[in-house]
C-alpha cells in the first residue's frame, strides 16, 4: 500500500520551509519600510483579527479534510454547502466589524486608528474562508502540492506588492500603510483561490443539483465545526486574559510596569517564537494525519489507525528533540542572529526541554479530529486553559515574576499531551 501519509507529509515539509523563509523574508522587508510604529499598530489589532477570522472561516480546512476523506458524501455536495455556510457566517462578521470597529477601536484598543484597520481586516474575510474551503479539500483528497505551490505563490507576491504598494502608502501616513499590509491579502488569498482552482480535477462538474443546499451536509459541517472553533475560540480568550491577570497581580505585587512589558515581551516575542519557529514541520504532520486517519478509522481499520499515529508521534519526537535540543544549546547565538537580542534566554532555557512534548500536541490533536472527538478536544482546552490561568494566578503571588508564566506554560504542555493521549488510547 502506498504511504500517502509519508509522501503528504515530505511535500507539505518543504512547501513549509519555503513557505517560511519567504515568511521571514518579508517581516524583515516590512519591518524596515515601515518602522517601529506601524508593526506596534498591527500588533495590536492582530489578536482582534485573529478571534473574528476564527469565526468567519469555521475551521474549514479542518472540517472539509475529515468529510471528503471519509467519501460519506460528493465532494462537490460539501463544497457547495460549506460556501453557502461561509458566505452566510462571513455577511454577519462584516456586518458586526462595521457596526462595532468605532467602539472595539476607542474602548478596548485605545487607538482611534484601529477603526479603518478592522474594517480593511473584514473585507478579507470571504477570500480567505473561500481558499480554506479549497485548501480543505486538497487536504481531504491527501493531494499537498497545490497547497504547497499556492503558499509559496502567495509569499512571492506579497514581495513583490509590498515593494510596489507600501512606499506610496507610508507617504500618506503610517496607518496607510498598515492597512496596504492587510490588504495584501486579498491579492494573496486570490492567487491561492486560482492555483486551488487550476488543480481541481478534469472531471469536476458542476450539476444544477450539486449546487443545491443539502441540509444533512450541511448539518454534518456544522457539527464538526462548532465545537473546533469553540476550542479555538477558547484558547484565543486564554490568551487574551494572560497578560491581563499577570500584570495586574505582579504590580500588586511590587513589579514596575517597565519590568512586566520587557519581561513580558522578551517571552512572547523572543522565547515562545523563537522555540515555536520549526512548528510548521509538525503543522505538515499534522495536516497529513488528518485525512489519512479519517478514511481508515471511517472504514473501521483501526490497525492502520494506530500505526499512522506511532508514525506521526515517531516524526514529532524526532523533529521536537532535534529542535530542542539545537535551540537550547544555541539560544544565544540564534536570539542574536534572528532579533539582535539576548532578551528571553533565561526562559528558553527552562522550556526547551519541555518543548520536546510541545510538538506532540499538534499530531495528537489531529488524532481526535480524525476519530470525529471533537468535544473531547473542546474540554481538553477549556481544562489546560483554565490550570494554565490558575497555575499562572497563583504564582504569581510567590514573588517569581515571570516565571510564574514560564511553570504554567510548562504545565499546560504536559497536560495537554497527557489528557490527549488518555483519550486516544480510550478509542484504541
Amino acid at each position: 500500500m502506498k504511504n500517502k501519509f509519508l509522501s503528504a507529509t515530505f511535500i507539505l515539509l518543504i512547501g513549509g520551509f519555503i513557505t517560511k523563509i519567504l515568511g521571514f523574508i518579508i517581516r524583515i522587508i516590512y519591518t524596515r519600510m515601515v518602522g517601529t510604529t506601524a508593526i506596534n499598530l498591527y500588533s495590536l489589532v492582530m489578536p482582534t483579527y485573529s478571534l473574528m477570522l476564527t469565526i468567519a472561516t469555521l475551521s474549514l480546512p479542518i472540517v472539509i479534510s475529515k468529510l471528503i476523506s471519509e467519501a460519506k458524501t460528493k465532494s462537490l455536495k460539501i463544497l457547495t454547502n460549506a460556501t453557502f455556510i461561509t458566505i452566510f457566517i462571513n455577511i454577519i462578521m462584516i456586518s458586526i466589524v462595521y457596526f462595532t470597529k468605532d467602539f472595539i477601536a476607542n474602548t478596548l484598543l485605545h487607538d482611534s486608528r484601529c477603526s479603518i484597520l478592522l474594517m480593511a481586516m473584514a473585507f478579507t474575510f470571504p477570500f480567505v474562508s473561500l481558499s480554506s474551503i479549497l485548501k480543505g479539500y486538497f487536504y481531504g483528497k491527501q493531494k499537498m502540492l497545490p497547497h504547497t505551490i499556492s503558499n509559496i505563490l502567495e509569499q512571492i507576491i506579497r514581495i513583490i506588492l509590498i515593494f510596489i504598494i507600501i512606499p506610496p502608502l507610508i507617504a500618506k501616513s503610517i496607518t496607510h500603510a498598515v492597512m496596504g499590509l492587510i490588504l495584501l491579502s486579498v491579492a494573496s488569498e486570490t492567487i491561492s483561490i486560482l492555483t486551488f482552482l487550476f488543480f481541481l480535477p478534469k472531471n469536476f462538474t458542476i450539476n444544477k443539483e450539486d449546487l443545491k443546499p443539502d441540509f444533512a451536509t450541511s448539518k454534518e459541517i456544522l457539527r464538526i465545526s462548532f465545537p473546533t472553533v469553540s476550542s479555538r475560540l477558547i484558547g484565543n480568550i486564554g490568551f487574551f486574559f494572560e497578560p491581563i491577570i499577570l500584570t495586574n497581580i505582579l504590580l500588586m505585587m511590587g513589579y514596575s510596569m517597565n519590568y512586566i512589558l520587557n519581561e513580558y515581551g522578551a517571552y512572547n516575542a523572543y522565547s515562545i517564537s523563537l522555540l515555536a519557529m520549526p512548528s510548521f514541520f509538525i503543522q505538515a504532520i499534522s495536516s497529513s494525519l488528518l485525512p489519512e486517519i479519517s478514511r481508515f478509522y471511517y472504514h473501521n481499520n483501526l490497525k492502520m489507525v494506530k500505526r499512522r499515529y506511532h508514525q506521526a508521534l515517531i516524526l514529532s519526537l524526532i523533529v521536537g528533540t532535534f529542535f530542542s535540543t539545537i535551540i537550547f544549546i544555541f539560544r544565544d547565538s540564534l536570539l542574536l542572529t534572528l532579533y539582535n537580542t539576548t532578551n528571553g534566554s533565561n526562559y528558553i532555557k527552562i522550556l526547551a526541554p519541555f518543548f520536546v512534548l510541545f510538538y506532540l500536541e499538534g499530531p495528537l490533536q489531529s488524532v481526535l479530529q480524525a476519530c470525529g472527538k471533537f468535544k473531547v478536544c473542546m474540554f481538553i482546552t477549556i481544562i489546560t486553559i483554565s490550570t494554565k490561568l490558575l497555575t499562572m494566578t497563583i504564582l504569581s503571588f510567590c514573588h517569581i515574576g515571570m516565571y510564574a508564566l514560564v511553570i504554567a506554560e510548562i504545565i499546560d504542555i504536559i497536560l495537554i499531551v497527557w489528557l490527549s493521549i488518555k483519550n486516544i488510547k480510550k478509542i484504541f
